[in-house]
């Protein structure tokens, strides 16, 4: 009977990769409320995703609650199992942008997939959110 409960530290759960209600984010993007939050310790927590699945995927629109503040952002890198073609990442990487869709930074620090491209078109549209200025300040692609 001692044996059973050695192991304490143990778990038997699968590791959650995916984005779901308060995951910790990281800010990419040279936004001043993103840097202050990434220096201090306190990454951005994911409070809303913007789409029916419950969790989200690369390219997907969430609300995170950032220093107090509520900012919406576009997730550009994902820890979770991709579709192919698509790279993994060793964070959750997260760009902050404004209601317009205009990204709050102006230059974005790590490489962001190339199929954003194509998902970020098909999501722009002419009386919506504009987010071909994040394609525009990323400087690489994967």
């Amino acid at each position: 009977m001692k044996g059973l409960f050695m192991f304490r530290g143990f778990h038997t759960s699968t590791i959650q990769n995916e984005i779901r209600k308060l995951s910790r984010l990281r800010v990419v993007d040279n936004s001043e409320i993103g840097k202050q939050a990434m220096l201090e310790g306190k990454p951005p927590k994911c409070i809303h995703i913007y789409n029916k699945r419950g969790f989200g995927l690369i390219g997907d629109r969430v609300l995170v609650a950032i220093k107090g503040e509520k900012k919406k952002g576009i997730l550009v890198g994902l820890k979770q199992k991709q579709s192919p073609k698509v790279p993994r990442f060793d964070s959750n990487n997260i760009v902050l942008i404004d209601d317009t869709g205009t990204p709050l930074g102006t230059r974005i620090h790590v490489p962001i997939p190339h199929i954003l491209r194509t998902m970020m078109k098909e999501k722009t549209h002419s009386k919506g959110a504009d987010y071909t200025k994040l394609i525009a300040i990323a400087s690489r692609f994967v």
